[in-house]
């Protein structure tokens, strides 16, 4: 009886499985001992000044994205807006020449003259003199 509840003996030696540093940091930080230690609460202080400065830093970041995309949707919009400006420029230089007036005109009932221009010339002879009625009712 004794050899059915005799333990093989290597079975029963085995080497104890040593922790590596990696996880005894892990375990060390998760178990909460890490920070009651004297030296971490000495430097409390110096703690929460490095994690405002990253908060500060994370912020920072965020406000020179959101700056970033604005500027680009400013170019953006800008280029949107100096396309129709050119098409309204071309338009206007399309619609302002003559051949296209005159055919506006005419919609309307009105035609080229076929006379030239000709100048009118006066002299003060030919106006009417003034009369004292007329210069009242000014």
């Amino acid at each position: 009886m004794d050899e059915e509840h005799r333990i093989p003996e290597k079975a029963a030696i085995q080497p104890v499985k040593k922790q590596n540093w990696m996880s005894y940091s892990i375990h060390e930080l998760l178990g909460g001992d890490y920070l009651s230690r004297g030296y971490v609460v000495r430097n409390l202080f110096f703690v929460v000044y490095v994690a405002i400065l990253a908060m500060i830093y994370i912020g920072n970041t965020y406000y020179a994205e959101k700056t970033f995309k604005d500027i680009e949707k400013t170019k953006v919009e800008l280029k949107e807006l100096r396309f129709q400006y050119i098409t309204a420029k071309a338009q206007l230089m399309y619609n302002g020449r003559l051949s296209e007036i005159e055919k506006r005109a005419v919609l309307f009932g009105l035609k080229e003259t076929t006379s030239p221009p000709y100048k009118i010339f006066y002299s003060k002879k030919m106006l009417p003199a003034k009369t004292d009625s007329s210069a009242s009712e000014e």
